[in-house]
């Protein structure tokens, strides 16, 4: 799952001489494994506490796609807000107007239609009811 693929990309880096900083909030992950990351923070994944990381690493760049649903989000915000522009950040991996136009299904489906694939019917819905 998300823990693994994000172990796996720390280690990725770390053999290419990158600096890793984590943020998770989780302490029972094998990401957050002692030694694994050069810099662990144990935070909850909020525009609020990712900016404030940011603001203290000042990193090159940041992953978004190996923290769950709860990273992409917080990625699109802080997209949105500026912060990735305001400190020189920038996304790697999936761009966050890919996770946008992933994230609408609606969009998403007539996009695909638009290249000629297939995807099963579906409707949004916006209650139990």
């Amino acid at each position: 799952g998300v823990d693994y693929a994000g172990s796996q990309a720390i280690k990725a880096l770390k053999e290419e001489g990158i600096q890793t900083v984590l943020i998770n909030p989780n302490i029972a992950t094998v990401q957050t494994s002692k030694g694994l990351a050069d810099k662990v923070y144990f935070l909850p994944i909020s525009p609020h506490y990712v900016t404030q990381v940011i603001e203290q690493e000042r990193p090159d760049g940041i992953l978004l796609s190996f923290g769950g649903q709860t990273a992409l989000n917080c990625g699109v915000e802080l997209e949105r807000d500026g912060a990735f522009n305001r400190f020189a950040v920038d996304v790697l991996g999936t761009p966050v107007a890919s996770i946008i136009a992933t994230e609408d299904r609606q969009a998403f489906a007539q996009r695909l239609a638009e290249i000629g694939e297939r995807v099963a019917p579906s409707e949004a819905a916006s209650s139990v009811e």
